[in-house]
């Protein structure tokens, strides 16, 4: 499994920032869609990734606020990314590796969408389901042998 069939399966939604957005802002876009990150753009190049995890470091580091602050102070400007035919394994260990909860997908300089470890999770689950049915079908199916004693 490919790092496109997730994006086939989670659709085409993506939310964007700019280095200049209030974190404010910025903690309220993700509030109100339920999701865990936003990925920064500017001059239609990624630049960085802004996840809850930064959210939440900021908060404590100004004692619960998170008053006028840019994205651009806070976020991962060197955020990890894939392809498109990157293979979910490879995605897997990526993630485990570096903590990264979020990855965004390039294809030639250009963001294809985001995928969270939710997705990958979801993606193996679903994955092994449908091995196993095949299996559970194919072992059903089993000819079954014969009574016959063998000659020699």
């Amino acid at each position: 499994m490919k790092v496109s069939d997730i994006l086939k399966l989670k659709g085409t939604t993506l939310f964007t920032v700019t280095p200049d957005t209030p974190i404010a802002d910025a903690a309220a876009t993700m509030a109100a869609h339920d999701i865990g990150s936003l990925v920064v753009m500017e001059f239609g190049e990624l630049v960085g990734m802004l996840t809850f995890r930064e959210i939440i470091l900021t908060l404590r580091a100004q004692g619960g606020s998170l008053g006028t602050t840019q994205i651009r102070k806070i976020m991962d400007d060197h955020p990890l990314t894939c392809t498109p035919e990157t293979d979910i394994n490879e995605i897997r260990r990526m993630m485990l590796e570096r903590h990264a909860r979020y990855l965004p997908v390039l294809e030639k300089g250009t963001l294809m969408g985001v995928v969270s470890f939710y997705d990958v999770a979801k993606a193996v689950v679903e994955e092994q389901g449908f091995e196993n049915r095949m299996l559970k079908a194919y072992i059903r199916d089993w000819p079954e042998e014969s009574q016959e004693p063998v000659r020699s």
